[in-house]
């Protein structure tokens, strides 16, 4: 069983939101739904506890959590302008530390490329199988097929160094 959190996925998209503006880094609700589906990802893995409480979906586009979605998807396809006040999102240390290591291997790429990389990994695949790329999904990605897949990948990079 994997802890629960009652951190919200839309604290963590203001904190991605406020860490792209001051690296000067746009974000777009395509890239914002990676960062925290990879953010999902590797708190399960190095932490063995959920970053946030809500699903992730596999949708056409890759992981997506419905909310975080919803509440930016006004800025369609251009970067998300919000202020963010980082003080009042009251995050412990531990995990904007796991943040800040999301955003230093995603941040630099677009929403475009972490679609592309989202979908060449198994827990969005299963989560899909047997659908045509086109269509709706609100099917979730289990968060114990998100531990065993990137688990396995940090144990491959491991062993090799």
């Amino acid at each position: 069983m994997i802890p629960s959190t009652e951190i919200d996925a839309r604290t963590i998209a203001e904190y991605f939101i406020w860490k792209s503006q001051q690296e000067g880094k746009p974000v777009t609700n395509k890239k914002l739904q990676k960062l925290l589906y990879y953010a999902q990802a590797w708190s399960l893995v190095l932490k063995n506890e959920k970053m946030f409480a809500q699903d992730i979906e596999a949708w056409v586009h890759g992981p997506a959590i419905r909310d975080v979605y919803m509440e930016y998807k006004t800025f369609g396809f251009n970067p998300i302008k919000k202020d963010v006040d980082v003080d009042a999102l009251k995050l412990p240390a531990e995990k904007v530390a796991l943040l800040n290591d999301v955003w230093g291997v995603y941040g630099k790429f677009d929403g475009d490329y972490l679609e592309m990389l989202s979908h060449s990994e198994g827990p969005w695949i299963n989560a899909r199988q047997g659908m045509e790329a086109d269509v709706s999904s609100d099917n979730v990605i289990e968060h114990e097929a998100m531990r065993s897949f990137y688990g396995a990948r940090l144990e491959e990079a491991t062993a090799k160094v």
